[in-house]
């Protein structure tokens, strides 16, 4: 690994191991390479990024870090529970999960389909339900759950974003819940709730990001390394009386 950056950050992730969904691009491989470069091995799922996974996790492997990327949809709970397993078996435990794998369907509700509603349920919440049920048995005391929801669960200021603002809110209720089961054994869970943040999916310089921008604070999109470290904090001791938060990192968009 990178003695500068690992030396700036503390390494406080040494010998814990973290399981990240969607890791392969975006904010996702933002998450992987931040929890990589504090010392954590990590595991990481794709669906059709297979050169990109793998490029990164032979990146840090290369530079002394440990990573597995597999191939598992997060919409397919046997897929992502054998994933999750494997990892464990792979690296003695889990640490950390990370549910970062989402889709983002948009229609107005009329024309929304069925197909698009289940889709953005399967991924968006049954997933992070189906991994946190996976990790739980090779999760101990000061085991973190970190879910990336959305700023749209708190605010939807445009049309035809109901189900992925429905799926996204339902993360909040999931995680209280899931706070309170979980509290008695140590392990926390907690939602990072991005704003608009520059990838692929979303850039920055788009006639859609203009109008956003008009709706924060801070006029401009979040870079996925911002990301990347609130949800390295969480998964720091640092953040061990954290649990239960739906913390929004967002520019303002839903001041």
């Amino acid at each position: 690994m990178s003695t500068n950056l690992n030396t700036s950050l503390g390494n406080n992730l040494t010998d814990k191991v973290a399981f990240v969904t969607g890791g392969a691009r975006g904010i996702g491989a933002a998450i992987v390479r931040r929890l990589a470069s504090q010392g954590a091995a990590v595991a990481f799922t794709y669906q059709q990024s297979a050169a990109g996974a793998e490029a990164l996790a032979e990146t840090i492997r290369a530079e002394g870090g440990r990573a597995k990327a597999y191939k598992a949809d997060a919409a397919d709970p046997a897929a992502l529970a054998h994933a999750i397993d494997d990892a464990a078996h792979t690296f003695g435990k889990i640490d950390i999960l990370v549910n970062n794998a989402g889709v983002l369907r948009l229609g107005p509700v009329e024309e929304f389909s069925l197909e698009d509603f289940d889709v953005t349920l399967a991924v968006n919440v049954r997933a992070v339900f189906v991994a946190a049920k996976a990790a739980l048995p090779h999760m101990g005391q000061g085991g973190r759950i970190i879910n990336i929801g959305s700023t749209n669960a708190d605010r939807m200021p445009f049309a035809g974003g109901a189900a992925y603002a429905m799926s996204k809110s339902a993360l909040k209720g999931l995680v209280q819940g899931m706070a309170r089961d979980l509290g008695p054994k140590g392990i926390t869970v907690n939602n990072v709730q991005p704003g608009p943040v520059d990838t692929d999916m979303n850039p920055e310089q788009s006639d859609f990001a203009t109008s956003l921008h008009g709706l924060m604070a801070l006029p401009r999109h979040g870079r996925p390394e911002e990301i990347a470290g609130m949800v390295a904090y969480l998964a720091s001791p640092e953040a061990a009386f954290v649990t239960g938060a739906s913390l929004n990192i967002d520019g303002g968009f839903a001041a």
